[in-house]
């Protein structure tokens, strides 16, 4: 079976956006479950802040190519493990969303690395408080069929990385 590999190029990063959108969606996540994080994250800190720009950080978030290329990555190893098309170790691990792989949050730290230290911070709170969407896919996917192990830190990283777009957006 010979398979036809296109230019890297072929998809501009609007393109890419908007398959990310489709891909997250399909997977139940939409960037509104993102915004409300995001807006979670910073209300304390900007008490003026609106839902709607909250969206439009997530939506600047994903407009990025590196973000764009950690989530088509991430989704699709997360598929693949569901489909039964990764050998074992790996398949187990990424089912089971084993707890010492952390690869899941390596590549989401790819995401947050754009937006500095503030990223940091806040997706490791979101990592471990598991905040609304958040929490859902993480509890799906434990032992299932489903696999979210990289879909679940994903979204936080998203949402932390929008929060510290915010945070940069308005420092004094």
């Amino acid at each position: 079976m010979s398979v036809e590999y296109k230019e890297p190029n072929r998809f501009n990063d609007l393109e890419k956006y908007e398959i990310v959108v489709k891909r997250l969606a399909d997977r139940g996540v939409k960037l509104e479950d993102m915004a409300q994080i995001t807006l979670d994250l910073q209300i304390k800190y900007l008490p003026t802040l609106t839902f709607d720009l909250c969206l439009e950080h997530v939506k600047r978030v994903v407009m990025k190519r590196e973000v764009q290329n950690a989530v088509l990555t991430g989704l699709e190893l997360d598929m693949l493990a569901e489909r039964g098309l990764i050998s074992e170790p790996l398949s187990s691990m990424l089912i089971n969303d084993y707890g010492l792989y952390g690869i899941d949050e390596i590549l989401a730290l790819a995401i947050v690395n754009v937006y500095g230290s503030i990223g940091f911070t806040n997706f490791g709170y979101v990592d471990k408080t598991k905040p609304g969407i958040i929490g859902k896919l993480d509890a799906e996917g434990k032992g299932k069929k489903v696999c979210n192990t990289f879909l679940d830190d994903i979204v936080g990283a998203i949402a932390a990385a929008a929060a510290s777009s915010v945070a940069h957006r308005f420092a004094t």
